[in-house]
């Protein structure tokens, strides 16, 4: 079983500039097949922008996706941990802050991403959540 974060966290780091629209975002999300991208700046983490965050707080209230920046829609100053931290750490945070990413940080920089489905294909792989998020996307369209 996985102890800390580094064993469990995706590596590597998704991220656009504060300015990128929503719909380079949500670009990036489908070509990447991910869920969130990290919002940042000279390599600081500005906030974590969701598809949900997208979907809620711009597409449903009419914003335009072309002219409404991830820095406006994205949730600030998100809750992270360190590859070191221990995995029941990221856990607690995730449900203490109803989250189901963290970013990874190490040394002020970004670099990974811990989601729900990493900690449960680490925790207990014969969950029905281990096996959704272990099983491969349909491509879309098509």
């Amino acid at each position: 079983m996985a102890d800390i974060v580094r064993d469990v966290m995706t590596p590597g780091v998704v991220a656009v500039r504060p300015d990128a629209s929503l719909v380079e975002a949500a670009q990036l999300m489908r070509a990447q097949d991910i869920g969130g991208v990290l919002v940042a700046a000279e390599g600081t983490v500005l906030g974590v922008l969701t598809d949900r965050d997208i979907t809620l707080r711009a597409v449903a209230d009419g914003a335009d996706p072309l002219t409404v920046s991830a820095q406006a829609v994205c949730t600030p100053h998100p809750v992270a941990v360190s590859p070191d931290d221990s995995v029941t750490a990221a856990v607690a945070l995730m449900r203490q802050y109803a989250v189901r990413r963290l970013p990874v940080i190490e040394d002020g920089h970004p670099v990974g991403m811990v989601s729900l489905g990493d900690l449960a294909v680490a925790l207990d792989p014969t969950s029905t959540l281990a096996q959704i998020s272990g099983t491969e996307p349909d491509s879309w369209p098509g």
